[in-house]
């Protein structure tokens, strides 16, 4: 993702309407028996996956209702609520998970079309973490799609995400880590493209393999049994995100 595309409204607005299609063609196609079944996060159903996708998609509207109306709109009532209602959600047939997952998706969709010009850089702040410019909702959007998109484990896998999210969230991914003392000091090399990231100074473990596959191990999707590693073995385990 080139520098001007990074803060682009309507850039990301299409990556996020792309996105979400393919993962609601996935809920459609999921029977009850497989919306039951366990999904990649330790200790959610698909169910759960999917009715989180749907109240993290209304819950970043609201901050995007904030940004428009300068009215603050917390993301949730806090953070009990909002498990309850994933817990509360997670049991329903595949049919009404997929079409909340769908109708909240299209709410955020139509809430994002209202906001124009300064409104994007109006500061907002979510359940957890700094407060960010409006626009900074369309990339956590974006990472809800994708990323809890593999989650589902029916089909799409890191190596069907797109290029330039995984080339955006390498750049992410390794600065996170980079600032977190606990996280080992790691150089990465994407051998798709050949760019080199660090998780750390002086790294001391090199980490070689397509983004994809890369990216997977740093956000715990993936152990990295398919990556380069030297000294040789497994890549080291990267804190939980």
């Amino acid at each position: 993702m080139s520098a001007a595309e990074v803060s682009d409204p309507v850039t990301l607005r299409e990556r996020i309407g792309a996105s979400t299609g393919r993962l609601l063609a996935t809920a459609s196609a999921l029977t009850d028996e497989q919306a039951r079944a366990a999904s990649l996060l330790p200790g959610w159903s698909r169910g759960h996956v999917l009715t989180h996708i749907a109240r993290n998609a209304d819950g970043l509207r609201n901050l995007l209702i904030w940004a428009h109306t300068g009215v603050v709109t917390p993301q949730y009532r806090d953070a009990q609520a909002r498990n309850d209602e994933i817990e509360a959600g997670s049991g329903r047939p595949a049919r009404e998970l997929a079409a909340d997952a769908a109708q909240s998706a299209a709410r955020f969709a139509e809430q994002a079309a209202q906001l124009a010009g300064d409104d994007w850089q109006v500061m907002v702040s979510g359940l957890a973490g700094p407060a960010h410019p409006a626009w900074v909702v369309l990339h956590r959007r974006l990472n809800e799609t994708e990323f809890h998109h593999v989650d589902l484990d029916v089909g799409y896998r890191p190596a069907d995400w797109p290029d330039w999210f995984v080339a955006g969230q390498l750049d992410f991914m390794t600065a996170r880590f980079a600032e977190d003392g606990d996280a080992p000091a790691v150089l990465v090399t994407d051998s798709g493209t050949g760019r080199t990231y660090r998780t750390g100074a002086n790294p001391e473990v090199t980490v070689t393999g397509p983004g994809s596959e890369v990216l997977a191990w740093l956000t715990g999707r993936g152990g990295g049994a398919g990556l380069a590693v030297s000294p040789a073995g497994l890549p080291p385990q990267m804190p939980p995100l």
